[in-house]
């Protein structure tokens, strides 16, 4: 059975949700989430949203700390178009009802923080879970609104595409997407499709992202015949924190911008020696110093001190990371809190424009699974929700402005010539495979060795995958397995093909920065 929609939104954090409140009042919607519709990298987001709200800040200081943070790689266009929309963006989060953390005292009425690469208190959060106050708010919203269809335990199989039908200028005509608890694939036509699926952090062994985060949106773009940028900037946050009871659980960058101080097991700060802004040194340089620290010293991890703030303080402004570290025996307003560098958020993505057009029509990108040029060669700490909410609108307004198509008839998923899988014991072998390689051969510090090596890897897994593939039923593990190992081909392309460090990509190979900055864009083969 086929079902028609005027929009097919893929993901729900904030870019989906928002983009499909800001049709539903227009055009039926439909919002698609692989697990439930608040499990996603937005409701993980604990420090905030840049936008430049105080008077003593500026526009062009905003843009300026993320041309810095971003090695030189930002596009111009694109982060002065973020930027100049922030303010509107947190309006509208603030006339929906998100409740961020009030102050009294500020002309504004809201508090403030700052973090690691601002030069500008300019984080309007909710305590230190914004992205879970933003997610429940959105969330309520959506629920409620009589013109969207929510699918939870649907994940998207592929793009439904105009050539398959002969019809090449048809574009992106919906997806195929599996309905997970019923086990079977859904043919979903939509006159307008948005991938807003995150990001790729499950490609790697240590992440701080979501379970959901595996790459299927850009996978399914690459496939479709959409250019990929910049997938080599991966960056890695800083302080995860480091404890076998904690799964992925991250420490904010507000508690460095607060004054934490990274210290050895010994309680001797290192970051002055790294880098003249120390702790508030980008995210890239951080996680770097504590990699060099902990291999240089042979230690599991280094500690995050705060301790030295009042205790009813650091209760009030960080009540989730002291009651979770609480939880699991270290008090933070006593002792340092252990943590290591994890995978955390993908720069690059699928290439889009400033109205978040893919090279496919009626396919669009918002969020982590897009490169808009905002980020960069690194992402500004709190820039990812701002990108999220700006693109959203602009994806919104445009599909708003296009004029209304009739969908030819689509055809239906086939599985005649397929059976179920035999063992999926190796479907779970080749993930523990791909997420240890990509872990040992391309994190933080890389050679071309180690990229070579990952790649050799990929290419046999990606063949024994894909035959996996075409002769069994396809599974949520089987979806999100393929669409990880074309992922991972991706950073690993784009990571061979930049010859010089910048950013988050560190080559022991080729260690000085090139003096004209250049995305890598990749181009498929067929479009």
């Amino acid at each position: 059975m086929s079902k028609q929609y005027d929009v097919l939104i893929l993901g729900s954090g904030a870019a989906g949700q928002s983009i499909a409140l800001r049709l539903a009042d227009h055009l039926r919607v439909a919002l698609v989430t692989k697990r439930a519709i608040s499990d996603s990298a937005s409701a993980w987001a604990q420090g905030g949203i840049a936008a430049v709200l105080d008077t003593s800040d500026s526009i062009e200081a905003h843009i300026q700390d993320t041309y810095v943070a971003g090695g030189g790689l930002c596009d111009p266009k694109a982060t002065r178009f973020v930027v100049e929309h922030g303010k509107t963006a947190i309006e509208w989060l603030i006339g929906r009802g998100v409740p961020f953390t009030r102050e009294d005292q500020s002309s504004l009425g809201y508090h403030l923080t700052r973090e690691g690469g601002h030069s500008h208190r300019r984080i309007i959060h909710a305590a230190d879970a914004t992205g879970a106050a933003v997610q429940a708010t959105l969330t309520e919203q959506v629920s409620k609104h009589p013109n969207i269809d929510i699918l939870e335990n649907h994940i998207a199989v592929d793009l439904i595409l105009g050539d398959k039908l002969g019809q090449p200028d048809q574009g992106c005509l919906g997806a195929y997407v599996l309905d997970i608890a019923n086990d079977r694939v859904e043919t979903i036509g939509a006159r307008n499709t948005v991938i807003a699926t995150g990001g790729a952090g499950k490609v790697y062994l240590y992440t701080t992202n979501p379970s959901v985060a595996t790459g299927d949106g850009i996978a399914m773009a690459w496939r479709a015949g959409c250019r990929v940028a910049n997938m080599e900037f991966i960056q890695f946050h800083p302080t995860c924190l480091y404890h076998p009871q904690a799964k992925s659980f991250l420490i904010s960058e507000a508690v460095r911008g607060e004054g934490g101080l990274l210290k050895l097991p010994d309680g001797t700060r290192f970051m002055p020696a790294h880098d003249a802004r120390a702790e508030l040194a980008p995210r890239d340089i951080v996680a770097r110093a504590i990699d060099f620290e902990m291999k240089r010293h042979g230690i599991d991890c280094v500690y995050l001190d705060i301790s030295h703030k009042p205790a009813d303080w650091l209760r009030e402004h960080f009540p989730n990371i002291h009651a979770r570290c609480l939880e699991l025996g270290i008090d933070i307003t006593r002792e340092g809190i252990p943590v290591v560098p994890a995978a955390h958020y993908t720069c690059g993505g699928i290439v889009t424009d400033l109205a978040a057009r893919t090279d496919v029509p009626g396919l669009y990108s918002v969020g982590e699974s897009a490169y808009t040029g905002l980020h960069g060669a690194n992402r500004l700490a709190s820039n990812s929700l701002l990108e999220c909410l700006v693109f959203g609108e602009a994806a919104a307004n445009d599909i708003l402005s296009q004029p209304r198509r009739t969908l030819p008839r689509l055809p239906d998923w086939d599985e005649s010539r397929v059976t179920d899988a035999d063992e999926e014991v190796v479907i779970s072998h080749n993930w523990a495979e791909l997420r240890r390689f990509m872990w040992d051969y391309v994190g933080i510090v890389r050679t071309t060795k180690r990229l070579q090596r990952a790649q050799h890897r990929i290419r046999l897994l990606a063949r024994e995958i894909n035959e996996f593939y075409s002769h069994f039923r396809v599974s949520n593990d089987l979806i999100e397995l393929r669409n990880l190992v074309v992922t991972a081909d991706l950073i690993v392309r784009c990571a061979l093909r930049r010859k010089e460090s910048r950013g988050l990509h560190s080559s022991r190979d080729y260690p000085d920065t090139l003096s004209v900055a250049r995305p890598t864009v990749l181009r498929p083969h067929r479009r």
